[in-house]
């Protein structure tokens, strides 16, 4: 108990400024919270494919994915997250995740989106996963995308190069797909409020 005292008075601050720390603290926590619930934070955790158009620029790839044969058999996560175990699956979703929400949100975002060396073994395996009773008796079962990063077989998309996405890659190519709009984010109240100052003189 004498430790818990001795760590609380090395982190309060000074008597003067409990008021401003404390000010300062929850106006950060509020807007962490407010950042977790627009970001829609929680729909990570999910296999569900409308997450990934929480970013706009994920638009072309969900749309043909939704118009591809792998719509009605297998989402985004069956195909681009490992899923041989729970510990490596969230470990790359968390990994992978951090990244495109840092890369969408500075804008760094390439006009046309291509898999990562990590994503490139990911869809590898689960191609190999899913599609081994049609590849058992070939050379492919064992192509992974080490072996043909040294030269050694073919990534399964370098014949089916239309599945599941097509061949349209970029925001610019397809500018106006169709894709089902998300739920706002903002709270019906502040809608109300909204609509009601809109309609006043």
């Amino acid at each position: 108990m004498n430790i818990i005292k001795k760590l609380i008075r090395v982190v309060e601050p000074p008597g003067s400024w409990k008021l401003w720390v404390t000010i300062t603290l929850g106006i950060l926590t509020g807007l962490f919270f407010l950042l977790f619930h627009i970001s829609r934070a929680t729909s990570y955790l999910s296999d569900n494919p409308a997450t990934c158009i929480n970013c706009h620029v994920m638009y072309p790839q969900y749309a043909s994915w939704g118009k591809g044969s792998h719509a009605n058999v297998a989402s985004c996560a069956d195909c681009h997250v490992p899923n041989d175990n729970i510990f490596r699956k969230y470990y790359f979703k968390g990994s992978d995740g951090l990244r495109h929400a840092t890369w969408f949100t500075m804008r760094w975002e390439p006009q046309t989106i291509k898999l990562k060396s990590a994503g490139v073994g990911v869809v590898q395996e689960n191609c190999i996963r899913c599609h081994t009773q049609l590849i058992d008796m070939t050379t492919l079962v064992a192509s992974s995308a080490m072996n043909v990063a040294v030269g050694d077989g073919k990534l399964c998309w370098d014949c089916h190069r239309e599945t599941p996405h097509g061949t349209v890659r970029s925001l610019s190519a397809a500018p106006h797909t169709l894709v089902e709009r998300l739920p706002s984010v903002m709270p019906q109240w502040l809608q109300r409020f909204i609509q009601k100052q809109g309609t006043e003189p």
